[in-house]
């Protein structure tokens, strides 16, 4: 069974109903960590060793996070920036992530219909998130397919349910093993 670790970011945790049933749903889900970056760096003075020392002793990373503008919170890209560094992720001896998995859980507030070439924003979820699915690709990581809840805003409680049982079945399959992976090439 492989150690998940979810690395949470929203700025605004306490307003959105849905991050806070996933990082319920993620919490309850055996063999998965969630580490809340707001909480631990309101300050955004991340402690890079401390943060890369909690990759090494996991197996699977999911950055989960609000879809901000096609991509995720600032906190997120401060935390890319300063924990995967050069000789330790990725470039001469930066072997540290090598074999590992990268996933990513993410809420948007549009409906499914409008991440399509044909939507209103042109692209696929898949597409937007390519620099993260790179980013995998540059520390010799796998990339899964990213878990998606779509129109977050309007999400009934029995919707909301549903979206989370279908996320703790998600992590499930990462931390088993079982997910569909787009493996780096050598």
């Amino acid at each position: 069974m492989a150690r998940v670790l979810v690395i949470f970011a929203h700025p605004a945790f306490e307003r959105s109903r849905v991050n806070r049933a996933l990082v319920a749903a993620a919490r309850a889900t055996e063999g998965v960590t969630v580490h809340d970056l707001y909480e631990v760096y309101p300050d955004f003075l991340i402690e890079p060793h401390d943060e890369q020392r909690l990759l090494e002793n996991h197996d699977t990373v999911v950055l989960q996070h609000p879809f901000f503008w096609y991509s995720s919170p600032a906190l997120v890209k401060e935390w890319l920036d300063l924990v995967l560094a050069y000789r330790w992720a990725y470039g001469e001896g930066g072997t540290a992530l090598r074999g590992k998995i990268l996933a990513q859980a993410i809420s948007a507030g549009g409906p499914e219909m409008a991440y399509r070439r044909e939507g209103p924003n042109h692209f696929s979820v898949r597409e937007l998130l390519a620099p993260f699915e790179q980013t995998a690709r540059l520390c010799g990581m796998g990339y899964a397919e990213a878990f998606t809840v779509h129109g977050a805003h309007h999400l009934d409680a029995a919707a909301l349910a549903a979206e989370s049982k279908r996320y703790q079945a998600w992590l499930t399959t990462l931390r088993d093993g079982a997910a569909p992976l787009w493996l780096p090439t050598p």
